[in-house]
């Protein structure tokens, strides 16, 4: 439930873990290399100096790049060879990337860099891990990425910075030349030799990078998904007893177990859910956004598991080419294409569509004076005069059906590139910017329903909401005032918004449970 940012993370001595991922990326922790990350790196970079030094050509060490592979380069122009690569791939354009997707995706070419799998020198794994303890973070633009070679250009960008070229954002995000940044940080910038350019480009790094952060946005909202759907069934007079473990265990899911626990702890101790329970209630059961709520929420759980068992072999792997093998080859492979990350990425637009799709349907029936239960239409204190959540309600639908159109796969896209060498690519980065965006609207759509919930929770008075949901409840009363005329409702969205994204409103409910 709550997210403790690491002070620092060791490179090379062990794989990454999603929680160092983060932490260097979004917090800032501090890195380190392992002495014996360096002693690897050092090793393998001596076999690609015996390899520059045959007259015989070898791919990406003394020949040109895709299309060119067959090129031979002689001695005197690699240098020139390796610093024409790293400015003409590094070509992205439009908005500039944010900052934690880019620290993430130069975390993960180090960590790959250091598993000296990649001939580079020790310098070049040095450079950035200073780059990223000064706070530098080079401007990398939106559109450029294929998803294969790996994220090329927003690579490139990186490693355009480290050369000292190019834009970066200094700790305190004044956009400067990389240059003035890395002179006033005491970093020398690098002068790429032999392979050094192909390795710090070839890699996914860009899009699981991406997913990382993603997967730890749905931690936190996936539960506040169980909770949103809680303060709907209780204030909408809804039962908990098709939550019941018994009836939970005859379809075996695991993320459905999971949901349906939270929401039988979230409920468990509610006034408002005894005060209708037994014979006297006439209802036979609850509409399905209700009554299918972990069904639904235990699926994009699901989802999210698999995606993190992908995640992690890919944390695990050493993505380049052509890559050093354990026993002193060089040789060239496909590892750097995108597919399995962009697979899952897409997977989870889908998911959070769905869950998105069926928070808005139960804050759609809480405004609804024919499906709520006897409160006003749209929650309005004067109904008529006041319109009350009714525009709310607007707005969630307006980003589910984006998140629908967000939700179609990426993936299934290929374009050609490189003169027809790169004939199939993975679209992963493109699959990876669109669930970033999808978080950003889930997020939202949750704060409404939350938003919702809350005030009808109120109107129940002098019935009680449970622990739980009544911690939710004063929490919310923080940021947004109780029911009473039409005010400003924009603010509290976006105060809400921002409380569920920080994980604020899942900590209140389940710190409140009757099990805590």
């Amino acid at each position: 439930m709550t997210f403790t940012a690491l002070a620092s993370v060791v490179v090379g001595a062990d794989v990454l873990t999603p929680a160092d991922v983060v932490a260097v990326a979004r917090f800032g922790a501090r890195v380190e290399i392992a002495a014996e990350a360096l002693e690897r790196v050092a090793a393998s970079r001596a076999l690609i100096e015996a390899l520059a030094d045959d007259p015989v050509p070898h791919y990406g060490i003394s020949t040109g790049f895709g299309a060119l592979a067959t090129t031979f380069i002689e001695p005197e122009r690699r240098v020139q060879l390796q610093r024409s690569l790293i400015r003409s791939h590094a070509a992205g354009t439009g908005p500039e990337v944010e900052r934690e997707v880019v620290r993430a995706l130069q975390l993960l070419r180090l960590q790959t860099l250091a598993t000296g799998r990649t001939g580079v020198r020790p310098v070049v794994v040095e450079t950035y891990a200073e780059m990223l303890n000064a706070g530098i973070t080079p401007i990398v633009r939106e559109y450029g990425s294929l998803g294969c070679s790996g994220d090329l250009a927003p690579l490139s960008h990186v490693a355009l910075a480290a050369t000292g070229e190019g834009r970066v954002r200094d700790a305190d995000g004044i956009e400067m030349d990389a240059a003035e940044a890395l002179a006033a940080a005491a970093i020398t910038p690098v002068e790429l030799r032999e392979k050094e350019g192909l390795a710090l480009i070839n890699g996914t790094d860009g899009m699981l990078g991406m997913l990382l952060l993603a997967l730890h946005d749905l931690q936190i909202l996936l539960d506040t998904a169980d909770l949103a759907a809680a303060l709907s069934v209780e204030s909408q007079l809804g039962t908990d007893a098709v939550f019941a473990a018994d009836l939970q265990a005859l379809r075996p899911q695991v993320g459905q177990g999971t949901s349906a626990a939270n929401l039988r702890a979230l409920l468990g101790d509610s006034p408002i859910i005894a005060s209708h329970k037994g014979p006297e209630d006439g209802r036979v059961q609850d509409a399905y956004s209700l009554r299918c709520s972990p069904i639904v929420h235990g699926a994009a759980r699901d989802t999210a598991a698999h995606a993190r068992m992908v995640a992690e072999r890919e944390l695990a792997s050493a993505v380049d080419n052509p890559v050093v093998t354990l026993d002193g080859r060089v040789e060239s492979n496909g590892n750097f294409h995108g597919a399995p990350v962009a697979y899952v990425l897409d997977f989870l637009a889908i998911a959070v569509a769905d869950v998105a799709s069926i928070s808005e349907r139960r804050t759609d029936r809480a405004l609804d004076v024919a499906r709520n239960r006897d409160l006003p239409p749209f929650l309005a204190h004067e109904a008529g005069v006041d319109s009350g959540l009714m525009i709310a309600q607007y707005a969630a639908a307006g980003i589910v059906s984006e998140l629908k159109r967000l939700a179609v796969p990426a993936s299934v896209d290929s374009i050609p590139s490189s003169a027809m060498q790169e004939d199939h690519v993975s679209m992963g980065w493109a699959a990876a910017r669109k669930l970033r965006r999808a978080i950003d609207g889930f997020s939202r759509v949750l704060a409404v329903e939350v938003v919702t919930g809350c005030r009808a929770l109120d109107l129940r008075a002098p019935l009680q909401p449970g622990s739980a949901t009544g911690a939710v409840r004063d929490l919310v009363r923080t940021v947004v005032a109780g029911p009473g005329p039409d005010h400003f409702v924009s603010p509290d969205i976006e105060g809400v918004t921002e409380l569920v994204i920080s994980g604020a409103v899942a900590a209140a409910a389940f710190n409140n449970t009757k099990e805590n």
